[in-house]
């Protein structure tokens, strides 16, 4: 993109280098009316400069036990800008706007990122773009903008992992946007999600060592935990974070894991060991100065005197709360204070005040809430092409606004514009509706393809000349049982095939029935058995039609067929909460590496295509509500690392 300036031409670069010589003067300026910078720090920035590092790791080597000194920064920023180092000037930024972040002046915060990230875009270096858009996020998030918080967070994922081999600082940015994203999705109440989130954070950070990485990753899914009513599990994850933290010598992250512990009391009415880790938290977070995490805190010791009625010091720091909140303009913090002084007047009688105090924190919630706008990150990929369009649309109509007052007087011009914007929705909407019918025509060809491979002509072949042989040997009774357990069999397959959806009752009926014909070709030595939890009514709970048969199929005859002895199939279904339902089918046979080796002994190898397309069902009856779903196969194996057989795990998610 180029700006022209009479019979100049000004590059994107150029501009953004003047926006930086504008910020240069008045940094200068500030350095100038401060003497107290040493010449030995000047001398080890200069020496820097003139070595022009290009990774964080190298820079950090050098200022990193000086990240919190805003003079040395101010200087470093206006010494690297002037020499055109625009790495140092983006490390320099990045580090003032995180000391700004950390005192609560997410304003400033977030002009000095916006530095940072304009400096990596002239030094055209993609580690700083990253990191400079993963600060943004944290920025926005802090002050409940989740959406644009989110906007930087995906843009630093998606840049980062554009980058075939990641540098050590990469793997950590991209820890980083998978972090923030996960706190994002926490504040969308998404807790199952901002835990995937955190998880696959855990891991990379496990690999890389980075034990603060490990620190901030257990705390937010101790978080996340505490919000589902896990009250021990986030215990045991804060304590872990705690003993990362104390390990490190972490100041601010003891504070935050004895806020959270002391929490967690507070649910468990265990208040005087909450007020102990309280008071210790509220001078640590007095000590570096963090309001945003004094305000919680403060919040809390609120909470614990009102539990101990001692109404006079629950006010006085539930007041101090709400004032930092208003002060530095955190809605939550707002939120969470009137929420409390509403509990506090009903304490102390005053109903009247309770009940406007209650009114007032319902309101701000549902501001925060409409804020958030929960449904935006349901489903990241569909959001941002839905974006994409309505920005288009918006755009248009803009474009429209601006020729209706140039044209004011020109009605052909604006017919013709309304006709274009008119055929335009058209063509949207066709555009929509063939999609549309592009997924109803995939999910046709999924029932099909599902009806034929329940249906397949070995299993029908196979079952019959089971039920000859009954015939042939003169076993009138077992013919004829087989008999009806077989069209019973095909009625059910057929009756379902044509639904989406049906009841766990039917599925397992169906299921049990087509175990029953395929022992027959066992002899009836298969052990098949089904074990439902009291807390889950199979007639209320909605599944995809015809979902289980092709992992029975697996565990029979990859699992069992070359097995000797007892052979067994169980299958057990349970609840995981009100989301998901968990079906688990458990063979003993001889697990997949054994059954992999003699599949590749065959000569004739089937292709099961069963499973492939059971997934692709899945994931678009999880995709209709909202929802995740999983599949997991897990080998069983004895202490010395024998096969016992196979596990799947499927997670699904209840309607």
């Amino acid at each position: 993109m180029t700006f022209k300036l009479k019979n100049n031409i000004i590059t994107t670069k150029q501009l953004l280098h003047i926006l930086l010589m504008c910020v240069l003067c008045l940094l200068s300026a500030e350095v100038k009316a401060q003497t107290t910078l040493s010449k030995k720090s000047k001398q080890k920035i200069d020496s820097l400069i003139l070595a022009k590092p290009q990774t964080y790791d190298q820079i950090n080597t050098v200022v990193k036990y000086s990240k919190k000194d805003t003079l040395l920064l101010r200087y470093f920023a206006a010494r690297a800008d002037k020499s055109k180092y625009f790495v140092g000037a983006s490390y320099a930024y990045n580090q003032l706007g995180t000391v700004y972040r950390n005192l609560s002046q997410y304003k400033k915060a977030i002009q000095l990122h916006k530095l940072g990230l304009e400096a990596s875009t002239l030094a055209d270096n993609i580690e700083f773009k990253v990191y400079s858009l993963n600060m943004l996020g944290v920025d926005y998030r802090r002050i409940d903008a989740i959406r644009t918080a989110l906007d930087y967070n995906q843009q630093a994922l998606e840049l980062a992992e554009s980058v075939k081999k990641p540098s050590k600082d990469l793997k950590r940015s991209i820890n980083v946007s998978l972090n923030s994203i996960g706190n994002l999705y926490h504040s969308l109440e998404q807790y199952n999600l901002a835990i995937n989130r955190y998880n696959a954070s855990l891991k990379i950070e496990e690999e890389l060592g980075n034990k603060l990485g490990l620190a901030i990753n257990y705390q937010n899914i101790g978080e996340a935990l505490e919000e589902q009513g896990k009250l021990e599990e986030a215990l045991e994850k804060y304590r872990t974070s705690l003993a990362y933290n104390e390990e490190i010598d972490s100041d601010k992250g003891q504070v935050i894991c004895n806020n959270s512990i002391a929490q967690v009391y507070l649910k468990q009415n265990k208040t005087k060991k909450a007020i102990v880790l309280l008071e210790t938290a509220l001078v640590g977070a007095k000590q570096i100065g963090d309001k945003y995490i004094t305000a919680f805190v403060e919040a809390n010791m609120g909470w614990a005197y009102m539990q101990l009625n001692k109404i006079e010091k629950a006010e006085n720091h539930i007041k101090r709360s709400l004032e930092i909140g208003k002060d530095q303009g955190i809605p939550r913090i707002i939120a969470l204070g009137t929420k409390r002084l509403s509990e506090l007047e009903q304490l102390k009688g005053n109903h009247d005040n309770a009940l406007t105090y209650y009114k007032r924190a319902i309101e701000l919630e549902k501001k925060i809430s409409s804020t958030r706008n929960i449904r935006y990150a349901n489903d990241v990929i569909l959001r941002y092409e839905n974006e994409k369009i309505n920005n288009e649309i918006e755009n248009l109509r803009k474009d429209n606004e601006i020729v209706k007052l140039k044209l004011k007087k020109n009605r052909a011009t604006l017919l013709i514009i309304g006709i274009s914007l008119v055929l335009l929705m058209v063509v949207l909407f066709v555009f929509y509706k063939q999609n549309q019918l592009t997924s109803d025509k995939k999910m046709l060809t999924l029932e099909q393809t599902m009806l034929r491979s329940q249906m397949n002509p070995h299993f029908l072949f196979n079952s019959l000349n089971s039920i000859k042989l009954y015939i042939i040997n003169n076993e009138k009774k077992n013919a004829v049982h087989y008999l009806n357990k077989f069209s019973k069999l095909v009625r059910k397959i057929l009756e379902a095939s044509s639904l989406r959806e049906i009841s766990l009752e039917d599925e397992l009926e169906t299921v049990s029935l087509y175990m029953h014909i395929e022992n027959i070709r066992f002899s009836n030595k298969i052990d098949f058995t089904v074990d439902v939890d009291r807390d889950v009514d199979v007639n209320q709970v909605k599944i995809p039609s015809l979902i289980l048969q092709p992992f029975l199929e697996n565990a029979l005859w990859h699992g069992l067929s070359s097995k000797k002895g007892n052979k067994k199939i169980h299958l057990h279904i349970s609840k995981q909460d009100e989301e998901f339902i968990i079906i688990r089918i458990t063979d003993n046979g001889i697990g997949r590496a054994a059954s992999e080796k003699i599949k590749e002994a065959k000569v004739l190898k089937r292709k099961s295509l069963g499973i492939d397309i059971t997934k692709e069902r899945l994931k678009n009856f999880s995709k209709d509500y909202l929802n995740s779903f999983k599949v997991e196969f897990i080998d069983l194996k004895d202490e010395d690392k024998k096969a016992l057989g196979t596990e799947v795990i499927l997670t699904i998610p209840i309607i």
